[in-house]
């Protein structure tokens, strides 16, 4: 099932339990996790961007150690809302990223790495430390405001 809907999502998982978060870029994917009762993500690895099948691999042992029961994407929506040709491309990987057999939550991600290098910078990490962890970043960004929607009963 992949949906953008929150209450679809949600009743899919009716236990809850953990989640993987993903911010896809072109060259690599960046990773986050929610804890079982969803109350707080956390960046995770920052993974080389190849061929599908080893994403896939990459990914599904990620989800086995974890026990995660549902993968939230980020969507990259245009400002306006509308979609273009990334959140397209955002779409083919979660129908691809399907044949793991969890639930899949769509969820805008405008403004998360604004948001995650706003983070980063609090933090007094230096440019070249940013630029290793934003990924990581801003999946912990997108995850966390799904959640917090999850959790809040937010549509």
């Amino acid at each position: 099932m992949i949906t953008t809907i929150t209450p679809e999502f949600r009743d899919a998982l009716p236990g809850g339990g953990a989640l993987i978060g993903l911010d896809l870029g072109t060259q690599t994917i960046g990773t986050a996790f929610a804890d079982a009762g969803w109350r707080f993500a956390s960046p995770g690895k920052t993974l080389k961007r190849g061929k599908f099948g080893a994403d896939k691999a990459l990914l599904a042992e990620l989800i086995r150690e974890r026990s995660v029961k549902g993968v939230v994407i980020g969507l990259p929506l245009n400002m306006d809302g509308s979609e273009g040709p990334r959140s397209q491309a955002s779409r083919a990987y979660a129908r691809n990223l399907a044949v793991l057999e969890l639930p899949i939550l769509l969820w805008d991600e405008r403004w998360s790495t604004v948001g995650a290098e706003r983070g980063l910078i609090e933090q007094d990490m230096s440019r070249a430390k940013r630029a290793t962890r934003i990924d990581s970043a801003a999946a912990a960004v997108i995850l966390q405001a799904a959640i917090d929607a999850l959790a809040g009963g937010i549509l």
